[in-house]
């Protein structure tokens, strides 16, 4: 997934001038920048939530926007995305991670999946379980999800959106204000899925994190994507200035 020189206002108030991002199959990057840069609205114009004011936004190397409306939710239905604060339903762990393929399903993913229940193959009640099992809440799966903690029920998000076998993964700040223990669980389950061949776009203002689990960091400051580099080169030999200004707190917003 490509963005090139995508422009975004809010009204008549610009917030990206020409902000341009890849991400590659197996890849964790991860999106730094102060409070307001535009992070989460980044990830919802890749997320295809919305589409760019100009500039393109690219699958495989096509223009999403444009694509014809079938098409481009062919697409969305390949990108899993936990947002800051996760939203779940009144009802079990186990249902709540299953909704993404509930909402997903079209009458021929219906019919897919029971002739693969016929011949013995993988059927959606596996990949909820399956999910569970990689946030370690395999055990939860029958407790309703609201009685859960934060950390927890951060852990079942990650889980819904790992259930619908994305391609890409966009997480907007997955632990903001969550423990050690369990933003340990979840950066695990971020190499796991890189592992696994996903591209991985994170949104975060912990630049320890990033380092810990990026490959490369995108630094998004005054509208653009200033800078985008392996972690050790953009935090400690940035080529630009701001993000050496930005990364020893010299830069205030």
């Amino acid at each position: 997934m490509t963005a090139d020189d995508i422009r975004y206002a809010y009204g008549d108030e610009p917030l990206f001038s020409a902000a341009s991002l890849s991400v590659a199959p197996g890849e964790v990057l991860t999106v730094v920048g102060p409070s307001g840069a535009g992070k989460t609205t980044l990830l919802g114009l890749l997320g295809l939530f919305r589409p760019p004011d100009a500039g393109t936004v690219r699958w495989e190397g096509r223009d999403v926007w444009g694509r014809s409306d079938e098409e481009r939710l062919a697409i969305r239905r390949r990108i899993g995305t936990v947002f800051q604060e996760p939203a779940l339903f009144n009802e079990s762990v186990a249902r709540n991670v299953g909704y993404g393929l509930r909402v997903r399903s079209s009458w021929r993913d219906r019919l897919r999946d029971a002739a693969a229940r016929a011949i013995g193959r993988t059927d959606p009640s596996d990949r909820v379980r399956e999910a569970l099992e990689t946030v370690g809440l395999a055990e939860k799966a029958d407790r309703n999800a609201l009685s859960l903690s934060g950390g927890e029920a951060q852990r079942v998000a990650f889980a819904r959106a790992l259930a619908v076998e994305p391609d890409v993964l966009l997480l907007d700040e997955p632990t903001s204000n969550l423990d050690p223990r369990n933003t340990a669980v979840l950066e695990a389950v971020v190499a796991e899925a890189r592992e696994a061949g996903l591209g991985v776009v994170v949104a975060t203002h912990d630049m320890h994190q990033a380092e810990r689990i990026s490959d490369r960091v995108a630094v998004l400051l005054d509208g653009t994507v200033i800078e985008t580099g392996p972690p050790e080169q953009v935090f400690d030999d940035p080529d630009d200035p701001r993000t050496r200004k930005f990364v020893t707190g010299e830069l205030l917003y």
